[in-house]
């Protein structure tokens, strides 16, 4: 039996991503979000427009998305509450939220050089994917008390850097789901993902076969080091 229900929040599980985007005095904004999906090598996101994340976005057009696994929780949970605003939006001012200039300090993370964006990457993820902003959507424009408050950003996969310990039997180019084990957020809680509980018809298409026009585009920009120096 079904009910009828109104719940505040719609989110019944995706993956936690730290975004780290450069502020405009050259420091670096590390926030966490889990509006995320992922089509070929693009990557879309939903974020408040208030949040120092989107503004960076939209002036750099760089970011490095880090997927956290379950080990670093308690690292992303002290990002918690945390904002690179100042000062601090009313909304999230409201939630608690205050002002904190230094995200990866607070956090434990550890930025590291990214290769084709300026933003760094936090070391600890076992998932980096540098990106270009690709487009911007608003959302929420039919209802003029939310229009202007929500966007969704197209991000082009750039780079992408895998840990050792979740690559499949040596091969760089293939994730081992048995050994990935990522960060979701469910309804406001932390959970990981539990053993394959059966077998997929899909994972008889081979995943060349999902190859994106983007990889050769990403495979030939040169590093961002040199884009700079010109």
């Amino acid at each position: 039996m079904h009910q009828i229900s109104e719940p505040n929040i719609l989110y019944f599980g995706t993956p936690v991503v730290l975004i780290s985007t450069v502020n405009e005095d050259g420091s670096y904004n590390l926030a966490p979000i889990s509006s995320a999906f992922w089509l070929g090598w693009r990557c879309i996101i939903g974020i408040a427009t208030t949040s120092k994340t989107a503004q960076n976005l939209q002036r750099t057009g760089q970011c490095v998305l880090n997927l956290p696994s379950v080990n670093e929780v308690e690292a992303v949970n002290r990002l918690a509450l945390k904002t690179g605003v100042n000062p601090v939006p009313a909304a999230k001012q409201n939630r608690g939220y205050y002002y904190e200039p230094d995200k990866f300090g607070v956090s434990g993370f550890t930025p590291v050089p990214s290769r084709k964006v300026l933003a760094p990457r936090a070391m600890e993820c076992p998932v980096q994917l540098e990106a270009h902003v690709a487009g911007i959507h608003p959302i929420g424009e039919d209802n003029e008390l939310q229009r202007g408050r929500i966007i969704t950003l197209e991000l082009k996969i750039v780079q992408v850097y895998l840990e050792d310990s979740i690559i499949m039997n040596g091969d760089p180019n293939r994730v081992d789901p048995n050994k990935w084990r990522p960060l979701i957020m469910s309804f406001q809680q932390f959970y990981g993902l539990g053993p394959q509980v059966h077998s997929s018809a899909l994972a008889s298409i081979p995943e060349h076969q999902y190859k994106s026009p983007d990889m050769d585009v990403a495979r030939n920009m040169r590093r961002v080091k040199e884009e700079v120096m010109q």
